[in-house]
């Protein structure tokens, strides 16, 4: 049931950036469901891949690299989910580190001390 939830919460928080921020576009809450579902599966299965590629330099920006990881991991979904559109680096990168943020304070929030 949490599971749902935070896929739930990712997609609320896409549509607020389809609203606030240039160049995010989401047409609607299905499409939104799909890319939460879709970005998850990206981060698991990809994202591992390609942070082992760049590990080196990873290090050497002390861990940065990784918001642009999280960029291409976004931007990939928006290739893959119909009605999910995203222009620039820029905004690909500003959306990223508030869908991190997002998903940060929502595993905060719901794990038990």
């Amino acid at each position: 049931m949490s599971h749902l939830l935070y896929f739930l919460v990712m997609a609320a928080a896409m549509l607020g950036l389809s609203r606030v921020m240039p160049g995010f576009q989401l047409n609607g809450w299905i499409p939104a469901i799909f890319a939460a579902v879709v970005l998850a599966v990206v981060n698991t299965l990809v994202k591992p891949i390609l942070f082992i590629l760049t590990l080196p330099l990873t290090i050497v920006t002390l861990g940065l690299f990784l918001l642009v990881l999280n960029a291409v991991m976004l931007w990939l979904t928006a290739l893959l989910v119909p009605g999910f559109h995203i222009r620039g680096m820029g905004t690909t990168l500003v959306a990223a580190l508030v869908l991190a943020a997002v998903s940060v304070v929502w595993k905060a929030a719901t794990t038990e001390p």
